[in-house]
């Protein structure tokens, strides 16, 4: 992570903050970070962090939405790792929202970029997300 990035030291904080507990200044930090955003890039890697932040599976599936449009606009491999992420939380999002089909097509996207997580707890809450969203939803 390029820290002398301004986005991304906002969103460093922020994490901070949400593993703190203390998930206002943390959702604040976001949304400067959305504000400062100046490529395709740094849209991404904010609208990605804003998601975790909503509620509302609308609102979630809205930012997942907005990073993986903005993921795409990139066209170069920093925001490889995210795919896997995004589309999981599209998946969840259109699950709770009733839309079993959108979800099971958004777990099967997941799938197809699994290769690129990295080992250890975080590459394996993935795996497991979609493992399980696939399986509920065949």
């Amino acid at each position: 992570m390029d820290l002398g990035n301004p986005m991304l030291q906002l969103c460093q904080d922020g994490m901070r903050a949400e593993a703190e507990g203390r998930p206002a200044d943390a959702r604040a930090l976001f949304e400067e970070a959305w504000s400062s955003r100046a490529d395709d890039y740094d849209a991404c890697v904010a609208a990605h962090y804003l998601a975790r932040q909503q509620e509302a599976p609308e609102e979630i599936l809205r930012w997942n939405q907005v990073a993986l449009r903005h993921a795409d606009g990139v066209g170069d491999d920093r925001v490889a790792a995210f795919y896997p992420s995004l589309h999981v939380g599209v998946a969840i999002a259109n699950e709770r929202l009733g839309d079993a089909v959108a979800a099971r097509a958004a777990f099967e996207q997941a799938a197809e970029h699994v290769d690129v997580l990295p080992a250890g707890a975080y590459g394996e809450q993935l795996r497991t997300a979609i493992t399980e969203g696939l399986r509920r939803l065949a």
